[in-house]
């Protein structure tokens, strides 16, 4: 928590009041912390601070809907990835992102700084007009000086040929199709660690918004369950409260006729595994790969129609999940793990990415949230270079 000294104004400071971008700076970290718990505080605060509240509508960062119930406008969503991504990257670099080359062509983007020589069949569109011209000056020029002056061009003509054209370069790309698996589980409110997840996953749809607009992005959230999440749920979730403190569980849920009391709380990679490979199956990418961010090994798989959920962690439980990895894998999907070490060393769980790594021919990395995203953000470029040939 922040601390803070008061002392006596004596008048040498002008008063500056916050701006609406500061306060709802503020207001997006605690949403990163808290999930959507936070916008039912702002109901308290509009009784005590109409004011800012009224300033954050009024900027278009929040609005209310039906019934009343506040919420972040697509402006505030926006202003949410982008803080993400400037806080994973120094501005100077950012112009660094997004240039990647490909020998297959895809969806092309012109690189207005870098020429090449006209050739057949490049797009006359991306003529450089300003090196033609000077191209062909040149040329007459150094005809002219060879020829005499009646054989030379009309005045004020210029003659240009074949030879004087230069197109700016293109850089080609593949789309690339991506499922970040994160993990809702609830050891991960533990320090910070689902706060820097989910800022991860918000800095991605940043990325991908303003530098790869070809590409598909799905995040999806995973705990004894695995659900897709659009822009604004994945903002405001949270990990699943602990819900059952039992030292050891063997639970089998039926998906078909769950019972009324489910703990949410347990790490069911197998079934996000599944939801994401279903997910790519329908993308026409070439490129598709899968992130998963973790804290723990699995402690839940699907069989069947049944979850089952199993503490401490099974080894039939790694073995399944290991499996759909595998498939994952087979059917051409680049799968990279990053397990989020934070309190103390996680012997199973660094194992158990690096059995996903060796199954999958993937990667695996082991990191904190303050180091994951750079890591994270990485993996990404790089998985959708590749090109994998079934």
């Amino acid at each position: 928590m922040p601390t803070f000294e008061y002392s006596r104004w004596d008048g040498s400071e002008e008063f500056t009041p916050q701006s609406a971008d500061e306060i709802f700076d503020q207001f997006s970290q605690y949403l990163m912390d808290y999930g959507e718990d936070m916008l039912d505080e702002l109901e308290q605060l509009e009784e005590t601070h109409p004011d800012v509240v009224d300033m954050l509508i009024r900027q278009g960062y929040l609005e209310k809907d039906r019934e009343g119930k506040f919420m972040v406008t697509p402006k505030g969503m926006r202003r949410v990835e982008n803080k993400a991504l400037e806080e994973l990257f120094d501005v100077r670099g950012k112009d660094q992102l997004g240039r990647h080359e490909t020998e297959f062509r895809g969806p092309g983007q012109t690189v207005h700084e870098e020429s090449k020589p006209y050739e057949f069949g490049d797009p006359v569109s991306n003529l450089n007009m300003h090196e033609t011209l000077k191209n062909a000056l040149y040329r007459q020029q150094s005809s002219q000086s060879r020829k005499s002056h009646s054989s030379q061009s009309q005045p004020g003509m210029i003659d240009i040929a074949e030879e004087d054209l230069v197109v700016h370069d293109t850089e080609f790309q593949t789309a690339c199709a991506t499922v970040v698996l994160l993990d809702m589980s609830g050891s991960m409110m533990r320090y910070g660690k689902f706060a820097g997840a989910k800022r991860v996953a918000l800095a991605l749809q940043s990325l991908v918004r303003s530098r790869y607009q070809g590409d598909f992005l799905q995040t999806v959230g995973f705990y004894t369950y695995a659900t897709p999440m659009t822009e604004k749920q994945l903002l405001y979730s949270a990990p699943k409260p602990v819900s059952l403190y039992d030292p050891m569980v063997r639970m089998t849920i039926d998906l078909d006729h769950p019972p009324g009391f489910v703990p949410e709380h347990f790490t069911n990679i197998h079934a996000g595994l599944q939801l994401a490979r279903r997910i790519l199956h329908q993308q026409p990418a070439q490129n598709k790969q899968i992130i998963v961010i973790t804290d723990g090994e699995p402690t839940a798989h699907v069989e069947g129609r049944n979850v089952m959920l199993i503490y401490p962690p099974a080894e039939k439980t790694a073995r399944i999940t290991l499996a759909e990895a595998k498939r994952c894998a087979d059917e051409g999907l680049h799968v990279a793990s990053f397990a989020l070490i934070e309190d103390y060393f996680y012997l199973g769980l660094v194992n158990f990415v690096e059995q996903m790594a060796q199954v999958t021919g993937g990667i695996s990395a082991t990191c904190n949230a303050q180091d994951m995203g750079n890591m994270v953000i990485n993996s990404f470029v790089g998985g959708r270079r590749k090109r994998r040939t079934l």
